[in-house]
């Protein structure tokens, strides 16, 4: 749980102190971005490899040199002078952290019988699930009472505290040695390389508008295809085995599992600015009125992990889906003006259904599978999870940008010249002016950043309601078969 928070809370923590480090390294903003985009393409395109070297190394062994190397790269990042350095100690905290996630999880469920697999998972889920929600506030205070360079030293004495537990706790196992699909890790690479850059470049770079972004969307589709032909050729061999994807629960898992990614990290993404640009609210309020939402998330995944092999699965997980939707409904009618208790209120209520949904479905997605294919299959569901935050944030903040600027046009296109009917238009805000044009302009763009946001709650409020049904085909979780000798002969 340890490794898994530090690495779950670095996806966000770094996000509030980008203006400080962009300041403090002599960095233009594309610049500075690439610190955020670095690390993300490098654990995506590093993760389906976390099968084939837990099968290389141990898992043991694999936990170890990822903590040790993840710490090692905080600390490089913490000590960091120039942009440069920066991105390419990113990278390494990126490629030590893509196995930290995988590793963690089937090691869990190995140490644990089937039926305390709900606790156990509920337990981890808190690291996997509250270190995005944390990662803003925390940021936000180190940042404010210290400096950026914390945000990154902060994981020393995790990481070391990390590799106490495992060196102590996990056994080590011999390796099962295999060839490395060399073919497939580069197709891999290319195709989920250019499909993170893709999405994470895509709003700063006007997408198709952009040569860049072409290449990388065609690199992206062509290289996963090629992928895609060359498992269907030689699946007992591949990198990466899609067949998992061919056992329902787990197939249905994924596609859950994406949608809360989609709205874990998107909403984590729009609360802050929509706080701050409309509500003006100083960071350290927004972290505090955030929090509960890790509160209600740590919570719900208490009383969850104490349900699960008692009632079928799919209850907390329509529930929570159930929260999701009523807490995103809400926030879809925050317009211009928004309580304090409103935002902690829908925000607890989300945290709540976010906990109910995660943890169920990270136990029965691998309920019907037989223990050997676990670490594997976990790469695939972190990875599929990584993707739908990106995609999640990709598509609001393009839908916010275009909304702001089409709803800029549009409510400007209706406000009466002045004169004639001025009672409709503050006597301030004279458009006849130079003050009163400025001050109509600002609210026009204040208005219209108002519309833009509740236009993305309401994506994925319906979003959320449409994936509702798929839970229906999950196996209910209660009676997961066990593996038979047959299976065991077939793992060697």
């Amino acid at each position: 749980m340890l490794a898994t928070l530090m690495q779950a809370l670095d996806t966000t923590i770094a996000n509030v102190a980008l203006p400080d480090m962009q300041g403090a390294l002599s960095a233009t903003q594309d610049q500075a971005a690439w610190v955020l985009t670095s690390y993300i393409v490098a654990a995506a395109i590093l993760t389906p490899v976390t099968g084939w070297l837990a099968g290389r190394l141990g898992r043991r062994r694999l936990l170890i040199v990822a903590v040790s190397g993840f710490t090692a790269a905080s600390l490089l990042c913490g000590i960091a002078t120039g942009i440069g350095q920066m991105v390419l100690f990113r990278i390494l905290q990126g490629v030590f952290g893509a196995s930290l996630v995988p590793i963690s999880q089937s090691l869990l469920l190995d140490a644990f019988p089937r039926e305390k697999h709900g606790a156990a998972m509920a337990m981890w889920g808190m690291g996997i699930m509250v270190g995005p929600i944390l990662g803003p506030p925390l940021g936000g205070y180190l940042t404010q009472y210290y400096s950026w360079h914390w945000v990154f030293l902060i994981n020393l004495p995790v990481g070391i505290l990390a590799l106490v537990g495992i060196a102590a706790s996990v056994k080590p196992e011999a390796p099962h040695r295999r060839p490395l699909d060399g073919t497939g890790l580069a197709l891999l690479a290319l195709g989920i390389g250019g499909l993170q850059l893709f999405l994470d470049r895509g709003q700063s770079q006007d997408w198709f508008g952009s040569l860049e972004i072409q290449v990388e969307a065609a690199f992206a589709f062509l290289a996963l295809y090629l992928y895609g032909l060359w498992w269907w050729n030689r699946r007992d061999r591949a990198l990466l085995d899609l067949g998992l994807l061919g056992n329902r629960n787990f197939a249905v898992g994924c596609v859950l599992i994406f949608v809360v990614g989609i709205v874990l990290f998107a909403t984590l993404a729009l609360l802050p600015p929509y706080l701050s640009a409309l509500m003006h609210y100083p960071v350290l309020t927004i972290g505090l009125v955030l929090a509960p939402r890790g509160v209600g998330t740590m919570f719900a995944m208490m009383l969850v992990g104490r349900m699960l092999g008692r009632v079928d699965a799919r209850i907390p997980i329509l529930a929570g889906m159930g929260l999701i939707v009523y807490s995103l409904y809400g926030m879809a009618g925050f317009g211009t003006e928004a309580s304090v208790q409103a935002v902690v209120w829908l925000g607890v209520a989300q945290g709540v259904g976010l906990g109910l949904v995660f943890v169920p479905i990270s136990t029965v997605a691998y309920s019907t599978l037989p223990p050997w294919q676990r670490t594997e299959a976990a790469s695939i569901f972190s990875l599929v999870r990584n993707i739908g935050s990106s995609v999640g944030i990709s598509i609001v903040f393009t839908l916010l940008a275009r909304a702001g600027q089409v709803n800029h046009a549009e409510i400007g296109a209706r406000i009466p010249a002045y004169g004639a009917e001025q009672t409709l238009v503050p006597a301030l805000w004279n458009p006849a002016t130079a003050t009163g044009a400025a001050l109509l302009d600002g609210e026009l763009l204040r208005q219209s950043a108002a519309i833009g946001y509740a236009n993305d709650f309401w994506l994925m409020t319906v979003l959320t309601l449409c994936a509702m049904p798929l839970v229906l085909l999950m196996h209910s979780g209660r009676h997961g078969p066990a593996p038979g000798p047959g299976m065991a002969a077939e793992a060697h």
